[in-house]
């Protein structure tokens, strides 16, 4: 077991020349967990190739709108009132990030929320790949009772202080970071790394209530649930008509998934698809025609399974020229 290990790994003879050279621990709080949320305070741990504390960073931020649950990150309309708006700091948090992997714990979700501030400030973040903690902790097999942070944290003995505080989240999963990657080095075990793809175009929801204005509903702008609120789309008129077949057009009915980060977000590209008369999937079957994907060497598991399955695959870019032709179907 790769956790028997973890003693002898504390300082390896060989370290993985494939291995990034430096790393950023993010974490983000924010006003909730939906697109349309924002930012609210950010913290990075940067690390050397081997896991050592460089220096970090910390700050808040002015989202313009409802702080969300107050109480879980503590940061109420009055503190927030008068910090840094996001393009304020966005050169510095770029700093901070540039030529490293970003690492956090869950990392799609605080990738996208960075990539979006980005995105709103017309710019984009310095990163390429991202590496998720959680990933990582499979792929060493830790026996951890579910895969919250405070139970990483526990399992390296890393005392956390303040919960749902951005610096000292940062801080706790740096310090659970380190014996991580030493024991995947010292196992020769590949990084799960990901890409990351800044946002070229996105959906925009109506505007939020503004810091000091109270937002409808309860619990201010928080929305629990998914961070990426599903949509409920009009059904498929069509039948499906089967797979994709290389070097042919889309169908009219053909059942399409999306895998991984895109350019175009990931909303506006399944608007699209559904506006040409495909029917957009949030899961992979048997009965998919077509996985659109910009990383299929990810392990994700639409994309396992579409290997199992042997279902086509293509990138963002060649599927934005499909969408460009579709054939229409036989009958509605």
């Amino acid at each position: 077991m790769l956790e028997d290990r973890m003693t002898a790994a504390s300082s390896p003879t060989a370290w993985p020349a494939a291995y990034p050279h430096g790393y950023a621990v993010v974490d983000v709080e924010t006003t909730g967990l939906a697109r349309d949320d924002r930012i609210i305070s950010a913290a990075v741990y940067r690390l050397d190739g081997r896991g050592e504390v460089e220096d970090h960073w910390y700050t808040l931020v002015n989202p313009e709108r409802d702080p969300g649950p107050v109480w879980i990150h503590g940061l109420t309309s009055e503190v927030l009132e008068g910090a840094p708006l996001f393009q304020d700091i966005a050169e510095e948090f770029a700093t901070r990030l540039e030529g490293r992997v970003l690492v956090a714990h869950n990392a799609v979700f605080d990738w996208q929320m960075i990539a979006r501030e980005y995105a709103r400030a017309k710019s984009e973040a310095p990163v390429r790949q991202r590496l998720c903690t959680i990933a990582l902790s499979k792929v060493l097999e830790l026996p951890l009772p579910n895969h919250k942070l405070e139970s990483l944290a526990a399992h390296f003995g890393v005392v956390q202080q303040r919960a749902h505080h951005a610096l000292d989240d940062a801080r706790v999963l740096a310090e659970a970071f380190r014996p991580s990657l030493r024991a995947a080095a010292e196992s020769g075990v590949r990084l799960p790394l990901h890409e990351c793809r800044p946002l070229t175009e996105w959906w925009e929801p109506p505007p939020a209530p503004r810091i000091g204005q109270q937002a409808t509903g309860g619990y201010g702008g928080y929305r629990p649930g998914s961070w990426r609120p599903s949509r409920k789309r009009p059904a498929c008129p069509y039948p499906n008509p089967g797979r994709y077949e290389e070097g042919k057009r889309l169908k009219q009915g053909m059942r399409v998934a999306f895998s991984g980060d895109t350019s175009v977000e990931r909303e506006l590209l399944e608007d699209r698809a559904t506006e040409a008369g495909l029917h957009v999937s949030t899961s992979l079957s048997r009965l998919t025609s077509l996985l659109v994907t910009n990383d299929p060497d990810s392990g994700t598991s639409k994309v396992v399974k579409a290997r199992q399955y042997g279902t086509p695959v293509v990138d963002e870019a060649a599927f934005g020229q499909l969408l460009g032709d579709v054939e229409p179907a036989s009958e509605p």
